[in-house]
C-alpha cells in the first residue's frame, strides 16, 4: 500500500475549517471509505499526490481534461491572457470567440450565454424555459443530476408519476412542487405524463447519456419519443450536456444520436478545466433572456477572460485534432478487457460505454435506470476502488460516477490498468 500520510494529515487539517474537509461531497470518499487523496499536480494522463505517489487518472477533474492535464495549448493561452488582467466585468473579444466555436459545433445552439458552472447553466435553462412558455412544470429523470438546483434536487418518490419531494434539507417543498420525476428510459410513463399534464409542462431536462448513476445509455425509443412529445405539447426539450458536451462527440450527444433539443447546457470540457458553464439554443428562446427579453440572469464573473481563453484553446484543439475515434477505440479496448477479466473470474458485473465514458458496475443486470443502478454492490466497488488506488490507478470514488478516458492515455496505460484490475478482481473473487 502506498504511503499517503501527508494526505491524511491534510485531511485532518481541512476538516477543521471546511465542512467534511472537502469543497464538494463527491471528493469525500463517502462511498468507499478512507481518506481522500490530496493532489499536488497533474501532468498529461497522470496525477501526483502530496506524498509523491503517481496515478493513472480516469477522473480528469470529473470530465474536463479530455486533452490531459496541463495541456500546452491551454497553458499557453492562459499565460498569454493573464498579463492583461483577471476580470473586467465588461465584454471581451474572447467571449465571442468561444460563443462562435460553440454555435459552430453544437447542432441545437444558435445563441449562447456564458455562466460559471454547470449548475448555473441548468438553473438558468430551467428559468428560461419557464419564462418562455409561461408554464411551471418540469420533468426530470431519477438518477440524472443537474447540479444543486433547488427544483432539480429531487427524489423519485414511490411512483413514476409522483411529483418530486426535496432530497435535501433546506429546499422547501414549494420549490419542487412542479417537478415530475420519471424513470430514465421509461417511454410509457413519459407518454402518460404528457397525456395527463402536457399543457402544464414547461420543459423536460435530461442527461442524454447519464453519467451520475454510472454511465447509462439512452434507448433509441426513449430519445425518439422525447422530441415529438415536447414539440406536440409546446414543451422545451433541454439536453444537459455538461458532461457529454465535446466528450462523446465534438457536437455532444445530440450530434452522436441525431436528436436536436431546444436548449443545451454545457460545462466541464467547454472551460478546459476552468470554471465555465453555458446554456444556449434556438434564437427565439434565447432572446427571452435579459437584456433582450424579460427572463433575468446575470453573473459578475461570467465570460471571465481567463476562462474564455482556456475554453477557446480547448475547443480549437479538439476541432483540429479530432481525437474522438481514437478515444472510443481505447475506451472499447479497456472496457472489453475489464469485462473479460470479470467474466473469467465469475464476478457478477456489467459494463457500460458511450464514447470515452464508461462504468464497470458490480451488478449483473445491464443498468438502464436508477432503479437498476440502486442494486449495485457498493461494498465490492469499495474494495475495487481501493485496490486500484493502491496500484496507482485513480478512479471516481463512487460506483455511481462515470470514468473518462483521455487523449493522453496510451495502450501501455490500458495494459497497466487491466493488469491492476485483474489482481484486484482476483482478490475480490476469493474474498468472503
Amino acid at each position: 500500500m502506498a504511503n499517503r500520510q501527508n494526505s491524511e494529515n491534510e485531511f485532518q487539517r481541512a476538516q477543521q475549517v471546511i465542512p467534511g474537509g472537502v469543497n464538494s461531497p463527491a471528493r469525500a470518499f463517502g462511498g468507499v471509505g478512507g481518506t481522500p487523496v490530496f493532489i499536488d499536480r497533474g501532468e498529461k494522463q497522470y496525477l501526483f499526490d502530496i506524498d509523491g505517489n503517481r496515478y493513472l487518472d480516469y477522473v480528469g477533474s470529473w470530465g474536463p481534461h479530455i486533452l490531459g492535464h496541463n495541456h500546452p495549448a491551454i497553458v499557453g493561452a492562459l499565460e498569454a491572457a493573464l498579463p492583461s488582467g483577471t476580470s473586467f466585468g465588461a465584454p471581451t473579444v474572447r467571449e465571442s470567440e468561444l460563443a462562435e466555436l460553440i454555435v459552430d459545433a453544437v447542432p441545437s445552439i444558435e445563441k449562447v450565454r456564458m455562466v460559471n458552472s454547470g449548475t448555473e447553466a441548468t438553473m438558468s435553462a430551467i428559468r428560461l424555459a419557464r419564462g418562455y412558455t409561461g408554464r411551471d412544470g418540469v420533468v426530470k429523470f431519477a438518477g440524472c443530476y443537474h447540479g444543486h438546483v433547488d427544483s432539480l434536487l429531487v427524489q423519485a418518490g414511490s411512483g413514476a408519476l409522483t411529483l418530486g419531494t426535496p432530497s435535501s434539507p433546506g429546499i422547501p417543498e414549494g420549490c419542487t412542487r412542479d417537478t415530475h420525476v420519471l424513470e430514465y428510459n421509461d417511454v410509457e410513463s413519459l407518454i402518460q405524463l404528457f397525456s395527463e399534464a402536457g399543457e402544464k409542462i414547461a420543459c423536460v431536462i435530461l442527461e442524454p447519456v447519464v453519467g451520475n448513476m454510472g454511465v447509462v445509455a439512452p434507448t433509441t425509443e426513449f430519445l425518439k419519443a422525447l422530441r415529438p412529445l415536447c414539440t406536440q405539447h409546446g414543451a422545451v426539450l433541454i439536453f444537459d450536456e455538461v458532461m457529454t458536451g465535446f466528450r462523446v462527440a465534438f457536437g455532444g450527444a445530440q450530434e452522436r444520436f441525431g436528436i436536436t433539443p431546444d436548449l443545451t447546457t454545457l460545462g466541464k470540457i467547454v472551460g478546459g478545466g476552468l470554471p465555465v458553464g453555458a446554456y444556449g439554443g434556438k434564437t427565439e428562446i434565447m432572446n427571452s433572456v435579459s437584456p433582450v427579453g424579460p427572463v433575468y440572469q446575470a453573473g459578475t464573473l461570467s465570460g471571465n477572460p481567463l476562462a474564455m481563453a482556456s475554453g477557446v484553446a480547448t475547443l480549437r484543439t479538439l476541432k483540429e485534432s479530432n481525437p474522438y475515434p481514437q478515444l472510443e477505440e481505447k475506451t472499447t479496448k479497456l472496457v472489453s478487457g475489464l469485462d473479460e477479466i470479470a467474466t473469467s473470474l465469475g464476478i457478477p458485473h456489467s459494463v457500460a460505454q458511450v464514447g470515452s465514458m464508461f462504468t464497470f458496475f458490480f451488478n449483473p443486470e445491464p443498468v438502464t435506470s436508477f432503479a437498476v443502478s440502486a442494486k449495485n454492490d457498493t461494498e465490492k466497488f469499495s474494495k475495487y476502488f481501493h485496490g486500484m488506488l493502491d496500484r496507482g490507478v485513480y478512479l471516481p470514488c463512487s460506483q455511481f460516477e462515470a470514468n473518462f478516458v483521455g487523449a493522453e492515455h496510451t495502450d501501455e496505460d490500458l495494459e497497466q490498468t487491466l493488469k491492476a484490475a485483474r489482481e484486484v478482481l482476483q482478490e475480490i473473487s476469493t474474498s468472503p
